[in-house]
């Protein structure tokens, strides 16, 4: 009988979901970063994520692309949001951006694209020129 509740027992807790299964983690992304765009827009710059489980990373950031776009800018107090995650090394790789711009001497943005399940939110202001419609790709990177 006790061989019995031992095997019982032991197949409850294979069939159980692990109770220390790992939580998603909130992260923020800090940056800036400086471009140009000529039908051709390109920018570059670095960051720093760091999330609410204690876990941080040096990033380098760039985005490119191509659409309709003029200009020359830099984003300076960039910030941005992603899903929870697990690990913050889901964070590193290329996002899916789409984007309309116009400003002049100082201006501000906000941009949402993903990465498959990661979801991210990017806020900033900067200083230059820029008007048009672009599309392309966000990329972050370890430092």
């Amino acid at each position: 009988m006790t061989r019995l509740i031992a095997c019982a027992a032991l197949a409850l807790a294979l069939a159980a979901p692990a109770a220390h299964a790992q939580k998603e983690t909130d992260c923020k992304l800090t940056f800036q970063m400086s471009g140009w765009s000529a039908f051709y827009k390109t920018a570059s710059g670095t960051g720093r994520i760091t999330c609410d489980n204690g876990q941080s990373m040096n990033v380098s950031v760039s985005a490119k692309g191509g659409g309709l776009t003029f200009g020359k800018q830099t984003i300076d107090n960039g910030t941005g949001e992603f899903s929870g995650v697990k690990d913050i090394t889901e964070l590193l790789g290329n996002y899916a951006q789409a984007e309309a711009h116009a400003g002049a001497s100082k201006s501000s943005g906000a941009n949402a694209m993903t990465k498959g399940d990661v979801q991210l939110a990017l806020a900033g202001t900067g200083k230059g020129w820029d008007l048009g419609i672009s599309f392309g790709k966000f990329t972050i990177a370890r430092r």
